[in-house]
């Protein structure tokens, strides 16, 4: 198995935080996966998280 790629990242992050990882992609992100490039996305997530939110609560707020 090759290092998983951006887009494996990203999935594995969304699919982490909401809990519903399989097994085997924890398993290949355990294995091949960059430590460093799961934290970047894992932030950059969250932050664009936080932005949804206060956005929403804005424009529902007024």
């Amino acid at each position: 198995m090759s290092k998983p790629n951006l887009l494996h990242v990203v999935k594995s992050v969304l699919a982490a935080a909401i809990g519903v990882q399989s097994e085997k992609n924890r398993e290949v992100d355990f294995k091949h996966g960059s430590l460093p490039a799961y934290i970047i996305v894992g932030l950059i997530g969250t932050v664009l998280f936080i932005f949804a939110i206060v956005t929403v609560v804005s424009l529902v707020t007024g």
